[in-house]
């Protein structure tokens, strides 16, 4: 039975699936989430906190672009903290703790209230495509598909038309959660899996792998002795993580957080008892992730370190469970309470939900487009830990993209883009398309070489354009920022215009501020370059400033003050963009390439890409194929 026809079918309501969908209504396009359980849309599996290093600026781009995270997560946010600010501007990154049920609760509310678009519980078991033919569809053969979506079946047996389908399945697709010898096929927390998704997808030809990742106890509250603890405050004032938040209605009293320190005998018991734990047993298929290892790994791997920071989080107003972050574990029941009662503050502690980890199937690197869309199968697009990433943040900002990219094909519109240079989304989509990733991917500031430039404070800077170019941001805020770009501008122009002199008062103003006094006149972008002195502090002197906001006040501070550090980055960038613009023929045949070693003429095949600066990301290909490539190229583009 043909239930409806829909324009983009989602699946999954996680973090990927909730943008996905949203982006897709937004666009005006009849749109439809499938999800196992329409009571844990926008759930939170593992820690229940939003932002952090890099990730920070990844919910601040997807807001920039019209997507929702940010503004969801300052309406449900605990504490909130900008963390790094003793370093530069460039790794400055929010991060806030979220209730888990009011944050769910709350995009719930939010896709439910979205016109355009519809919340289903139901598992999907089967995609439903059709074979193209070389005949009559030669162009979308000629670009390398060999299927066209049409639709998804249930497990109930109705069939949804669609023209596009999103993956944004998670970590369910044959899961199953592992503590110690104890296993039990389901999704995270105890929730459905999804078991029959994977075999149709395989079927499609698209190649699956085993991923793992995992997750800490959960703790009574009142079992904890906060007193043995290091208290973590929240920042005030706090900053919000939208763009269209008023700061005025994030400004509330905060839950404190806490930091504890595992042992030398917390670390003896998990050495003792590691023959049990099923990542060293050989019980666990799936490769974990590396950079957000579990408790045990930290103490085999690290055998030098004494001791491990443990935050005691909570996950919630409503609830007294404590969040263990830093103590992820897959050991067996009674070794975790043993383990963790050896932690200061921890001794009498109480578990809740055992820690866990759990293996799901996700997809083989090489098989997407920058566009997120599945090489082999025209209409099919996937985000989310699907496509071999970990984390809330990444996942939300590939669902956005993707959903972009699904609903611009739709519309027979220009593709979004982003390079590395523009946005961490770029980083994140582009290492993704162009890297044999073998674990779990997780974004970090050391990915993105022009992080200069891609700070969270300018992201709307960056990418709302490109968020009103597609639809998702109005003209009213793309006319704000417009405003704000040129109150940007002309203050830093007059700043550079007012010079001081070397007069008593101004004299008294450097002593005062322990300052080098003047010998002769400057400006005061140039006194605001000086480190003890801001554009604050610069008022006393400056009496005919405009009045400004605050955030075009940061602006014009961090183009002073990292200019020179600023320009040199540009100048890299450039270079960067004119290989981006060497487009590569999508009919290439590398086996045409004289010189082109085996092994890059084996990744290129894999990988695919668009143009010579991501084929030069790609592992096992060096700078002399790229060298190779280009004068074939340049050979092509002359006979052709």
């Amino acid at each position: 039975m043909i239930a409806d026809n829909v324009d983009v079918v989602v699946i999954g309501g996680g973090h990927a699936g909730c943008e996905a969908g949203l982006a897709a209504a937004r666009l005006g396009l009849k749109t439809i989430i499938f999800t196992l359980s329409s009571d844990n849309i926008a759930f939170m599996p593992c820690n229940p906190h939003i932002g952090g290093s890099s990730k920070g600026h990844l919910v601040r781009e997807i807001d920039a672009l019209g997507g929702e995270m940010g503004k969801n997560i300052d309406k449900t946010f605990l504490q909130s903290k900008m963390l790094n600010k003793s370093k530069g501007p460039a790794i400055h990154s929010l991060r806030a703790q979220a209730d888990k049920l009011a944050y769910s609760k709350e995009m719930k509310k939010v896709l439910e209230n979205q016109e355009n678009l519809y919340i289903k519980q139901s598992e999907i078991c089967e995609l439903i495509w059709e074979e193209l033919d070389k005949d009559k569809d030669v162009f979308l053969c000629n670009e390398g598909y060999e299927k066209k979506i049409t639709g998804v079946k249930t497990v109930t047996g109705l069939i949804y038309n669609c023209k596009s389908v999103i993956l944004c399945t998670g970590t369910y697709l044959k899961s199953r959660c592992l503590c110690g010898e104890a296993i039990t096929y389901t999704g995270p927390n105890g929730l459905q899996p999804s078991n029959m998704l994977s075999d149709s997808l395989i079927k499609a030809g698209i190649e699956l792998r085993r991923f793992k990742t995992g997750t800490p106890a959960r703790m009574d509250g009142n079992s904890i002795d906060y007193s043995k603890m290091e208290v973590q405050y929240g920042d005030s004032p706090v900053i919000p993580f939208s763009f269209d938040t008023n700061p005025a209605d994030v400004q509330k009293e905060q839950h404190n957080c806490y930091l504890t320190y595992t042992n030398e005998k917390t670390h003896e018991i998990i050495r003792n008892n590691i023959d049990r734990s099923p990542m060293y047993s050989g019980v666990i298929e799936g490769i974990g992730p590396r950079y957000c290892p579990s408790i045990e790994d930290k103490v085999i791997k690290f055998p030098d370190k004494i001791r491990h920071q443990v935050f005691i989080e909570p996950e919630g107003t409503h609830t007294n469970e404590m969040y263990v972050d830093g103590m992820s574990s897959s050991m067996p029941e009674d070794v975790q309470l043993q383990m963790y009662r050896s932690v200061p503050g921890l001794e009498n502690c109480i578990i809740v939900k055992n820690a866990y980890a759990i293996e799901y199937d996700c997809l083989v690197s090489g098989q997407l487009y920058p566009t997120l869309e599945i090489k082999k199968i025209r209409g099919l697009f996937s985000a989310g830990q699907f496509n071999g990433s970990s984390g809330y943040e990444e996942a939300a900002a590939q669902g956005l993209y993707a959903s972009i990219n699904a609903c611009m094909q739709i519309l027979n519109k220009p593709y979004l883009s982003i390079d590395r240079s523009e946005g961490y989304i770029g980083v994140l989509v582009d290492d993704l398309v162009t890297k044999d990733n073998l674990e779990p991917y997780r974004m970090m500031t050391s990915r993105a070489e022009y992080r200069l430039l891609l700070r969270q404070d300018n992201a709307d800077i960056r990418l709302r354009k490109k968020g009103y170019e597609c639809g998702l941001i109005s003209k009213e805020k793309y006319d704000a920022l417009l405003i704000k770009e040129d109150q940007i501008e002309k203050e830093i122009e007059r700043l550079k215009s007012v010079k001081v002199g070397a007069a008593a008062p101004i004299q008294k103003f450097m002593d005062e501020h322990n300052s080098p006094r003047l010998k002769t006149a400057v400006s005061l972008s140039e006194l605001i370059c000086r480190p003890e002195l801001d554009y604050y502090s610069l008022s006393e002197i400056d009496p005919d400033r405009p009045d400004l906001p605050a955030d075009v006040i940061d602006q014009v501070e961090i183009n002073i003050k990292y200019e020179g550090y600023i320009e040199r980055q540009q100048r890299q960038v450039d270079k960067f963009r004119k290989m981006e613009k060497k487009k590569i023929p999508a009919d290439i045949n590398y086996d045409d390439v004289l010189s082109l070693r085996l092994e890059a003429r084996h990744y290129l095949k894999k990988f695919k890409p668009v143009n010579v600066g991501q084929a030069s990301r790609i592992s096992g290909v060096n700078p002399a194929d790229i060298s190779v490539l280009l004068v074939y190229l340049e050979n092509y583009n002359r006979n052709n």
